[in-house]
């Protein structure tokens, strides 16, 4: 169960199985093929559709449209359990579910729902959402991709960055935002539905990453897409205000990858610690080590519950922005740190990239980029604060 006793957490018994349950499926079949991914820059599809078939891409969906019927406090244990092991595969089933069925199930029409949930809840399907831009990520006054309305279709034109999810042999489609028209001084932005395979939509060559290498990431382009219609999802013009309302889920979610990520580091680097011999004793027998490898496990501690107690006030249908923010703050923190740490308890070995350790090292500095920079997140709990000013 690893380092940290997950009793100690109040999960409930169902949730403290299915925590169990993908911690094996991660050390059986995730892990062994973690580096081997990592080197190829390859996005192993089995293991993909072993998630798929444990379940994990429905969790937190209702029953009724194919889901698991549970909730964040199930999902982020699952991402937890990966995120441990890989980083790569849990930001595949994080992204597949909160920006690829998320939306589709929040906004979409019944028609929508019955044709692309089966599939992505599955995990016989991935989706990616084209949000971020060259110019444009957060903010979205910077959107430049347009669509407009001609003969019953919309016409894509733009280009989009960083999607992940968007290139696989299973990606059905991306939700892009793209700017519809103008409500007064301000751009009107929807979302819109475009099938992998729209002629003028093209998927780029994957980026050549510092970390996340078995992540599928593309940047995306449209030259006169033509999808019909019926392929907005959600009310024109809330496209943006729709993504920002799953966005606080999100950083849920990544904080509970990050909190597996400190706790491999943390569980690699006591393994480690506990065996190697150093001027004629074990590692861990200095104290340095001890302080180092105790303020490792702390870190793991604080970021574990900061994305549970976010993750069960959403579950309870009470505002959680502010804890979606700490959490996502304190477990980013605590992954990147425990990295170095770990790192530096392996020495030459933590440089070496079939050591977890390495792996985590280059893939923990995302975490404090991705779903909001650590500087947005401070930017949220200081207006949450009410320190307004104009140098925000």
């Amino acid at each position: 169960m690893g380092v940290l006793d997950l009793s100690a957490y109040g999960l409930t018994e169902e949730q403290r199985e299915l925590a169990a349950m993908v911690r094996a499926f991660a050390d059986e079949e995730v892990a062994p093929r973690a580096y081997e991914a990592d080197r190829t820059k390859t996005l192993p599809l089995e293991v993909v559709r072993g998630m798929g078939e444990l379940g994990l891409f429905g969790l937190p969906f209702p029953e009724e449209v194919g889901g698991q019927g549970g909730d964040y406090v199930a999902l982020g244990l699952a991402i937890e359990a990966l995120g441990r092991v890989d980083q790569s595969i849990a930001i595949t089933l994080e992204a597949g579910v909160s920006l690829g069925a998320m939306p589709v199930f929040r906004f979409g029409t019944d028609a929508q729902r019955d044709e692309l949930l089966p599939d992505l809840l599955a995990g016989r399907a991935l989706a990616g959402f084209g949000l971020t831009e060259p110019e444009a990520g957060s903010d979205a006054g910077g959107t430049r991709t347009t669509a407009r309305l001609e003969e019953g279709e919309w016409v894509i034109d733009g280009a989009k960055q960083f999607i992940t999810n968007s290139g696989t042999d299973i990606t059905r489609f991306v939700t892009v935002t793209a700017v519809t028209g103008r409500r007064g001084d301000r751009k009107e932005i929807s979302t819109i539905i475009v099938p992998n395979g729209t002629p003028g939509f093209t998927v780029g060559p994957a980026y050549d990453k510092v970390g996340w290498h078995a992540s599928d990431t593309h940047p995306l382009s449209f030259d006169q897409a033509r999808v019909p219609e019926a392929n907005l999802l959600g009310e024109r013009g809330r496209g943006f205000a729709n993504f920002l309302s799953i966005l606080d889920e999100g950083r849920v979610a990544i904080a509970a990858l990050a909190t597996g990520a400190a706790e491999g580091c943390l569980e690699a680097a006591l393994g480690y610690a506990q065996t190697r011999q150093v001027f004629g004793d074990r590692l861990g027998s200095r104290q340095s080590i001890q302080f180092m490898i105790a303020r490792m496990q702390a870190r793991v501690h604080t970021a574990r519950l900061a994305w549970l107690h976010a993750a069960r006030l959403r579950d309870a249908g009470r505002a959680f922005g502010a804890e979606a923010a700490i959490a996502k703050l304190t477990a980013s923190d605590a992954a990147m740190d425990n990295a170095r740490d770990a790192t530096q308890i392996f020495g030459g070995n933590g440089f070496m990239n079939e050591y977890p350790v390495a792996r985590h090292f280059r893939d923990s500095k995302i975490l404090e980029i991705g779903e909001g920079t650590t500087e947005v997140q401070l930017l949220v709990l200081a207006r949450g604060l009410g320190l307004m000013g104009s140098a925000a």
